[in-house]
């Protein structure tokens, strides 16, 4: 799975890599060593304008909040429990399968977390060594994620942007490289070349979407031991990037 990852880089940055055409100031992240559950984070998708030209879609940066909630969810808790989504089943899955065919996005990502277990000499306790797992070239990770929309029915005016809660999750698969040592599952990173099938609202053929996710993009992955401060959620800071001996 993927519970926390880092995500640094700015919208100036972040539209120049994805080629965005709109992003809203008003919707800027801070950038965040220790991205958590339920955090607002960036993501890159593509909306059809809003006139008759429907062969026409723009590609946003948009600020989107971490952990899905399906439309059909009662409660937006249950976005909490569902940050990542399998490749192997997403297709399937009622709370992912309508975003699936039609609400695509990129999570951009500096690398993310993952926790292995090891014994401490010490002690003889087993303990979670935390490691990041990034591209070792430093480029950004295109993490392929869904989004959906929320209507809050206590919210009378569909026009106030209280009404709407927009939330993603990523999709995770099996473990390569430097991840596969750490943990069996990982992000999957798109490469650029697969970006615009991916993020293409008109594209819903699910056979076709599904060859997209077979290889993680961003070539060789690193990983390295670092401090358990990142356990905690209130810790941010580029010091949790440090190696630790």
């Amino acid at each position: 799975m993927c519970g926390r990852y880092a995500s640094t880089r700015g919208p100036e940055d972040l539209t120049r890599l994805f080629g965005v055409t709109d992003w809203r100031p008003e919707e800027t992240v801070a950038p965040s060593w220790n991205v958590a559950p339920t955090d607002e984070v960036y993501a890159v998708l593509e909306r059809a304008a809003r006139d008759d030209r429907d062969d026409e879609v723009r590609r946003e940066l948009r600020a989107l909040r971490w952990g899905l909630v399906p439309s059909w969810a009662k409660d937006p808790k249950i976005g909490s429990r569902l940050i990542n989504a399998r490749v192997e089943t997403v297709h399937e899955k009622p709370a992912y399968r309508r975003a699936f065919a039609r609400r695509r996005c990129l999570l951009p990502a500096d690398g993310f977390y993952e926790w292995d277990p090891v014994k401490d000499e010490a002690t003889g306790r087993t303990r979670k060594q935390p490691y990041f797992i990034h591209p070792s070239d430093g480029q950004v990770m295109a993490m392929a994620g869904l989004y959906e929309y929320w209507r809050d029915p206590d919210v009378t005016n569909d026009d106030d942007p209280a009404a709407w809660l927009v939330t993603c999750t990523i999709l995770t698969t099996q473990a390569t490289d430097a991840a596969g040592r750490v943990h069996p599952r990982m992000p999957l990173a798109l490469p650029a070349d697969h970006y615009d099938a991916w993020l293409d609202p008109r594209h819903q053929d699910t056979d076709d979407l599904r060859a997209l996710l077979v290889q993680p993009g961003n070539g060789r992955l690193d990983a390295r031991p670092v401090s358990p401060a990142v356990n905690d959620v209130r810790n941010n800071g580029p010091h949790l990037l440090d190696a630790v001996g």
